[in-house]
């Protein structure tokens, strides 16, 4: 495994950063023998992570099982977010003393529907469940086929969530929902840092009709993910993993393109594609301003942006979007 590090000889005070991690790696997937494998390994680099101090380590969208699922295997692997695999992992972060993020298929049954959801577990450093979000803005229809939007549950209030460790706030989105500018802007409003964005971004891979992508995934870390950091003023880490995944006839090349942006949109730490632990002090006060006046969350009109929030907007042609 590659180390990579941008760190300082202390910790970050409290409250003014935090020590991050980002683990790249390839995977097992769609098995219960895998999801078994996953979590060892999420235990061996967790303690890997630790030897450095590190507070916080994020893992790739759908870590638990693998990315390469259809809606079979999500009905077999999906669990509750206490079920098995979220309870060892909060036991993992209690022993080593560092906060998870977890990205996992859950199974729901609250409201006496079973639901599936592409979600990510965010465990504090003493093993307690610090939230449980689902991915609001599914990425096309393999992932529609295999889960619900989360939306309805918490409530409006809770669906962006600010969550604390060692008292610095930070902010969760999943995969496609880092090419909304709407989604990071929402949750820098609300005080966020630093912003961890789970992944599964690859090059080609099978369409749910067996037929393969004609265009290659985007490699949003060269324009969206530093535009987005530097609009906000934050930190964001793009979390992938590497390699390939295969399960049935469906197969997953991944990028490896797992990053910290900072928020001048700098790459402070960038991975090639291959196995690596990215580690780095996430300090706002080391970064100066962006522009000699200005500030673009503080100068915002939202009185002048209704037609953002419209479902249906006009304009020349009387046609309307979408």
């Amino acid at each position: 495994m590659i180390y990579l590090t941008r760190m300082k000889k202390d910790l970050p005070q409290r409250g003014k950063g935090i020590r991050l991690a980002i683990y790249q790696g390839e995977g097992s997937a769609g098995t219960p023998e895998a999801v078994k494998s996953n979590i060892e390994k999420l235990e061996e680099v967790a303690k890997q992570a630790k030897k450095y101090d590190t507070q916080l380590i994020s893992f790739p969208e759908l870590y638990m099982t693998g990315y390469a699922l259809n809606p079979d295997l999500v009905k077999q692997l999906a669990e509750e977010v206490n079920g098995p695999s979220v309870r060892k992992v909060s036991e993992i972060a209690r022993d080593s003393d560092i906060a998870i993020v977890f990205p996992y298929p859950e199974r729901d049954s609250s409201s006496g529907e079973i639901l599936y959801y592409d979600s990510i577990a965010f465990i504090n450093s003493d093993g307690s469940l610090l939230q449980n979000y689902r991915k609001t803005h599914l990425f096309g229809q393999a992932e529609k086929d295999n889960f619900s939007s989360g939306y309805t549950s918490t409530g409006k209030e809770n669906l962006f969530p600010v969550v604390r460790v060692a008292d610095f706030p930070v902010g969760i989105l999943n995969c496609y929902e880092a090419e909304f500018p709407e989604l990071s802007r929402i949750l820098a409003l609300k005080g966020v840092k630093l912003i961890i964005i789970p992944t599964a971004a690859d090059y080609y891979y099978t369409l749910s009709d067996g037929k393969r992508t004609q265009v290659p995934y985007p490699d949003v870390t060269k324009n969206i993910i530093p535009a987005n950091a530097y609009l906000n003023k934050i930190f964001i880490a793009y979390s992938n993993r590497c390699g390939y995944e295969t399960v049935g006839k469906n197969s997953w090349q991944y990028r490896g393109n797992s990053i910290i942006s900072g928020p001048n949109g700098d790459l402070i730490l960038a991975a090639r594609p291959e196995e690596t632990l990215l580690i780095a002090d996430v300090i706002p006060s080391d970064f100066g301003p962006t522009h000699p006046e200005g500030d673009y969350l503080k100068d915002r009109r939202p009185e002048l942006y209704h037609e953002l929030v419209a479902k249906y907007v006009a304009f020349e042609g009387g046609y309307t979007y979408p």
